[in-house]
């Protein structure tokens, strides 16, 4: 799926690279394998190419205003 220039499918991780790790009976994590590692470097380095594609890219993922703005807030390194 596209939209605003983005390709919504290269924005996914693949079946087991995001886990649950149990902590206790009743408590869990949730944690990236090696290669959801892998994946999440990938998928954020197009949009990070430019700040225009970094900005449209947090406005796309981020659901929380005052998260997306204080990652817009910080120079792309």
């Amino acid at each position: 799926m596209k939209a605003d220039g983005f390709d919504f499918d290269a924005y996914s991780q693949t079946y087991g690279a995001i886990i649950s790790v149990y902590t206790g009976p009743d408590e869990a994590i949730t944690a990236l394998t090696d290669r959801g590692v892998e994946e999440l470097t990938d998928m954020l380095s197009e949009p990070r190419l430019t700040t225009k594609t970094w900005h449209q890219f947090l406005d796309d993922f981020v659901d929380d205003p005052e998260l997306a703005a204080r990652f817009k807030a910080r120079a792309l390194r």
